[in-house]
């Protein structure tokens, strides 16, 4: 079980309330968790049912999982989280046995307050804010207790309530667990229960930037998706990548139609859920615990750019970045981070290719990080935007290539702000497209030829994600041109790739419809949204998670169950 969008949670909750397992849960679906035990060590062995609670707590945890002592050295505890990398998890159980050893009331002296403590509880603060990895700290809830009747209580519990409030306010979510049962009291975000999250956590790329166009060492090391592992990552046509599962999206249909529903069903959406069960490997798929926003900012110059405000893409990826703008509402509203991309800017196309094959391999490499990222830090839908000057008609532009498409007729009009239409804009548009289609009429389509072209950096980047996406299991949501010209290529790199993608809305835009018809994928829903690339899909998503989330916990109908 887990909250939409955050990376580090406190798990408070009394004696015997369940926190601790409440929290293990949290990280059930983590391939490497260190569990850190902050309880100071029993020096004299006397304390027999301290040693059976901790017995029991070892037995519970999976043997995959490391353990870190840190009890006879409370210090260590900061330097962990400050260490740690995106990749890894972590579970700190618990703050009161760190508060405890920090103050040595286990020797059970009554310290005085010292301000090593302040510093201690400041430094531990900062490294939360700060840790790269996700990140589970469970503490006791002392405030609801009465006041402790020894001076050594009244120490613990004063020190402590000061460290949750601190570590409260640095976590992204709190939940309070009563009876086994978790009351989440602050969400992803900042908003509390009920609440609207204000903004989006916002992510920087952790990877090498694809700007320049050189492969750094982060996007050469060897990756375990693919047969060519030991000779590190190769992305190239015919590649042999993970496909869904095929029984759950069938199974999922049948559980459908037996559900305790007053109505006739979910309509459309039983797509959607089944898409879901076929990523999700069951045939009651669960609403997405963990979205990311990749928006992806890289411009195009020349003709395809024309009716573009100048310096209006970045003003766009800056909003993006400082978590406003319609995009960051919308991924807040969802539980969504949001990381903007910089991708290399392309060349004109109607003079010659958007790219150099060595910025084109880069871009590919570094979009197929960026997905490895993210779901190594526990994301398990993306969400493809683009915000690039030139970029919808750069896509349509690889669309007609690819599909052999009038490109005239993908190119849809050019609306300037105020909501005019800029027909010269759209011509000019056109003839670069057509320009640019008639200088490589002779040359190659494979798949880096078109990006290398035609395509540009965004796009390159954006084949690059569903590539990594689909070989490390996890679905994307396509929205918009680029993300459709993306699906059309990585397509022709590798087959599979085109299964891990739902389409939420084609908005009616014909770059995106004639992509969809050549890759099988039909729309979710036909809502005519047109609120910028990424922006739909979001706009789209709450009511895709609140079906995935209706299909998984309701029960046959009476007169089903009864049948089987």
């Amino acid at each position: 079980m887990s909250v939409d969008g955050w990376n580090s949670v406190l798990v408070l909750g009394g004696i015997r309330s369940g926190k601790s397992e409440f929290a293990e849960s949290l990280l059930g679906g983590a391939s490497a968790v260190t569990y850190v035990a902050t309880s100071a060590p029993d020096a004299d062995g006397q304390d027999a049912e301290w040693a059976e609670r901790i017995a029991a707590h070892r037995q519970r945890r999976p043997q995959s999982w490391t353990t870190v002592e840190i009890g006879a050295d409370p210090g260590r505890l900061s330097g962990l989280l400050a260490e740690a990398k995106p990749d890894q998890a972590l579970l700190v159980d618990d703050l009161g046995g760190w508060v405890t050893a920090l103050l040595g009331l286990s020797a059970g002296e009554v310290p005085e307050r010292p301000d090593s403590f302040v510093d201690a509880t400041a430094a531990l603060v900062a490294a939360v804010r700060g840790c790269a990895a996700r990140l589970v700290l469970v503490s006791p809830e002392v405030g609801l207790s009465v006041v402790p009747a020894t001076p050594a209580g009244q120490v613990f519990a004063d020190f402590l309530g000061a460290t949750n409030r601190a570590v409260a306010d640095a976590c992204d979510a709190v939940v309070l667990v009563v009876a086994g049962q978790p009351a989440w009291l602050k969400r992803a975000g900042g908003a509390q229960t009920g609440e609207q999250p204000a903004s989006p956590e916002v992510v920087t790329p952790a990877v090498a930037t694809a700007a320049v166009p050189r492969v750094s060492d982060a996007l050469t090391e060897p990756t375990v998706t693919l047969p060519v592992a030991a000779t590190g990552l190769v992305i190239q046509p015919g590649m042999d990548l993970p496909l869904p599962d095929e029984g759950a999206p069938e199974a999922a249909q049948e559980r459908l139609a037996s559900l305790d529903l007053a109505g006739a069903g979910f309509g459309t959406l039983a797509e959607a859920v089944s898409f879901a069960a076929g990523v999700q490997s069951r045939p009651a798929p669960a609403p997405w615990t963990s979205v990311r926003v990749l928006l992806l900012h890289g411009d195009h110059e020349g003709g395809v750019a024309a009716g573009t405000p100048p310096g209006d893409s970045t003003r766009r990826a800056d909003q993006a970045r400082a978590g406003e703008g319609a995009l960051a509402t919308l991924a807040a509203a969802a539980g969504a981070s949001l990381q903007v991309v910089d991708a290399a800017t392309a060349a004109p196309i109607e003079d010659g290719p958007a790219l150099t094959p060595e910025a084109v391999e880069a871009a590919l490499r570094y979009g197929w990080r960026l997905a490895e990222e993210a779901v190594d830090s526990g994301v398990d839908l993306i969400v493809l935007g683009s915000c690039g000057a030139g970029a919808p008609a750069a896509a349509a532009a690889v669309v007609a290539a690819d599909t052999g498409a009038e490109p005239a007729a993908l190119l849809g009009r050019v609306v300037t702000p105020g909501g005019g239409i800029d027909d010269n804009a759209w011509m000019v548009r056109c003839a670069a497209v057509r320009d640019a289609l008639h200088r490589i009429r002779l040359s190659s389509r494979g798949a880096r030829e078109l990006l290398a072209e035609l395509g540009g950096g965004d796009i390159a980047v954006a084949t690059g994600i569903l590539l990594g996406a689909a070989a490390r299991r996890t679905p994307v949501l396509l929205d918009g041109p680029v993300g459709a010209a993306a699906g059309l290529v990585a397509r022709d790199l590798a087959g599979q790739a085109r299964h891990w993608c739902l389409l939420p809305d084609h908005g009616r835009h014909p770059t995106v419809k004639q992509a969809a018809d050549v890759l099988g994928l039909d729309p979710v829903l036909d809502t005519q949204l047109d609120l910028g690339e990424g922006a739909n899909a979001l706009a789209v998503l709450p009511l895709l998670q609140s079906m995935l989330g209706l299909a998984s916990t309701t029960g046959p109908h009476p007169a089903a169950a009864a049948a089987e």
